[in-house]
């Protein structure tokens, strides 16, 4: 599987967590140790660069880790997707299904973002690109961007949950770091 960064290596497979019968990637390790964390860092700072993003959005709550460093080295607004609950404003709202559960996310209503803007999505990771899709679903519903102005950006891509393919398949762009 490709590692072009050579990230696995930072990236540790805790079993049986959260649920019997899940691998989760837990890239705690990865933000534990500077190099690694810089190497990532920089690297989702240039496909953000090279995408001509806008705006930087970010799903709870690993997302937020990297995604603020990108919206700090390209002086970008960093709007945040959280769980239901967490914004102080009116929000728009997107349940989903994950892969041991459902639950929901949310943007504040009183965003600013424009139809003609491009929008990087930041996540840790896409497994069954519910995340993912739901986030890019209230910005083409709420906020009328165009599916193909919206780039999901992730670290660890889980190939055989098939989320980045279902993220394709509904219009949007999709780039990850670490393929498993």
């Amino acid at each position: 599987m490709s590692d072009p960064l050579d990230l696995k290596r930072f990236i540790r497979t805790v079993e049986n967590f959260p649920i019997d019968g899940i691998a989760f990637r837990d890239i705690t390790s990865l933000i534990e140790t500077p190099e690694a964390f810089i190497k990532t860092c920089d690297e989702l700072t240039k496909i953000t660069k090279e995408f001509g993003a806008n705006i930087i959005a970010s799903i709870e709550s690993r997302g937020f880790i990297f995604a603020g460093t990108i919206a700090r080295d390209l002086s970008l607004p960093f709007v945040l997707a959280r769980k239901p609950g967490k914004l102080p404003n009116k929000t728009f709202k997107k349940s989903f299904d994950l892969e041991y559960g459902s639950t929901s996310i949310e943007i504040q209503k009183n965003t600013e973002i424009k139809p003609n803007q491009k929008i990087v999505i930041v996540d840790d990771l896409v497994a069954t690109g519910g995340t993912a899709i739901a986030c890019a679903e209230l910005l083409t519903e709420n906020f009328n961007v165009k599916n193909e102005d919206i780039l999901i950006l992730c670290i660890i891509d889980l190939t055989n949950l098939g989320g980045s393919e279902l993220i394709r398949e509904k219009g949007y762009l999709i780039k990850t770091i670490v393929d498993y």
